[in-house]
């Protein structure tokens, strides 16, 4: 693609944004199914919300400057939300799950912050005073939505893994032998080879007086 002037690089931009928008709106709801803990969930459906709303105010900002947002892939999503998927199918407890998850949806996170973030630096340079708030709308939307999720993940799925490790621990340290009932056993066991010995003794005893 030949990019002649920054107007251009503009378009450009707002296109991969509008395709990267565009696949997220077919990901997050298959995030929602699976996601386990309900602040998670409702993290994600209020930002799929929040996502259809930004692809709208897109096609909102080609109106005004005359270009097409579809026509373009955005090849940095579809690798993210295949780090996403593969997130989601990993063999692990629920928490674990729901904490990759996250870990999925900030990386998109901070890839949109990014881009909508030079766009409306180009926007701005071309004094293009309603794209830019347009965008700065939506850069502010994925700026409360990663900060959210990282909430959900510190007060919601951080203390469910923790207590998994505690229950797991639990379980181990019942499954060990209890020194103190060996120790018991190594005395019972010495108790019983002295009376044995003590035993024999008397009886040699005995027959020595006998004769």
């Amino acid at each position: 693609m030949k990019v002649d002037s920054v107007s251009t690089l503009l378009e450009d931009c707002l296109r991969d944004l509008y395709s990267a928008e565009t696949q997220l709106t077919k990901a997050l709801p298959k995030m929602v199914k699976v996601a386990s803990t309900p602040e998670l969930k409702e993290a994600i459906s209020s930002h799929l919300q929040e996502t259809q709303e930004q692809v709208a105010r897109l096609e909102k900002i080609g109106q005004i400057i005359g270009a097409k947002m579809s026509g373009k892939k955005c090849k940095a999503m579809v690798g993210l939300l295949e780090e996403g998927k593969e997130a989601m199918e990993i063999d692990a407890s629920a928490p674990i799950v729901d904490m990759a998850i996250i870990a999925a949806a900030q990386k998109v996170e901070h890839y949109e912050i990014s881009g909508y973030g030079t766009a409306r630096a180009i926007a701005q340079q071309l004094e293009l005073n309603d794209v830019v708030q347009l965008l700065s709308e939506t850069l502010q939307e994925e700026s409360n939505a990663d900060e959210k999720l990282t909430a959900v993940c510190q007060e919601s799925v951080v203390p469910l893994t923790k207590e998994e490790d505690s229950l797991g621990m639990d379980q181990e340290e019942s499954e060990e032998p209890d020194e103190d009932d060996d120790d018991l056993d190594d005395d019972e066991d010495e108790s019983d080879e002295l009376e044995a010995l003590s035993t024999g003794s008397r009886s040699k005893s005995r027959n020595s007086a006998r004769r």
